[in-house]
């Protein structure tokens, strides 16, 4: 039987904690086990939490937490050979070259996919794997709606074990305004959770130097 594989991320936006990339693989035919997946952001927490457990039980997986250190790492203007989507492509590959699937179906993180898809295959043990490179790939197939399940309730996990250990610091994304506050009071105390190359954290660093410098 053909093995898929659907690959989502969750993360790719906050300033605060990781980026957490997932694949799910199922035989084809077999989705109607994962249940009623959908793109994550359209479900409620409960409502993930139930699939999360069902996708895990009928599928196999792979979750890859990526750190802020290494977001801001790939971001950085003098490292020519990496961005943020080429790091997605990397860890991607991970999971591929770990699971062997026949198909892996990916909600591409590039405007460009025909380039996306070639920069990823040449990460590829197996060249012949077919890959079926989208926009809203995780809306269009439920291999990757169950991928971004997963994604999502391990970042929701992952910064519950944030905010225990340091505090409210919200959701993580830039326009929260407890987000905000939690930058502006901890931003020189817990360098680890944030992600300093995002313009949020920047300047909200430049604004403190600058009143120190005066």
């Amino acid at each position: 039987m053909v093995k898929v594989l659907g690959i989502d991320e969750a993360g790719r936006g906050p300033v605060i904690g990781p980026l957490i990339i997932a694949g799910v693989m199922i035989h084809d035919g077999k989705e109607a086990e994962l249940g009623a997946v959908k793109d994550s952001k359209l479900l409620t927490h409960k409502k993930r939490i139930e699939l999360n457990h069902l996708i895990q039980a009928h599928s196999e997986f792979k979750i890859i937490e990526v750190s802020p250190q290494e977001i801001d790492e790939a971001v950085d203007p003098e490292n020519k050979s990496m961005n943020l989507n080429w790091l997605e492509a990397h860890k991607q590959a991970e999971i591929i070259n770990e699971l062997k699937p026949d198909v892996a179906i990916i909600d591409c993180p590039s405007p460009n996919c025909k380039k996306y898809t070639e920069y990823l295959r040449n990460l590829l043990n197996k060249k012949d794997i077919k890959l079926i490179i989208e926009h809203k790939a995780d809306v269009n197939y439920p291999v990757c709606s169950a991928a971004s399940i997963i994604a999502k309730v391990k970042r929701e996990e992952e910064m519950d074990k944030i905010k225990a250990k340091y505090g409210e610091t919200g959701p993580g994304y830039p326009a929260n305004e407890i987000t905000q506050k939690f930058i502006k009071e901890c931003w020189d105390k817990y360098p680890e959770i944030f992600r300093h190359s995002w313009s949020t954290f920047k300047n909200v660093k430049k604004a403190k130097d600058q009143k120190t410098l005066f």
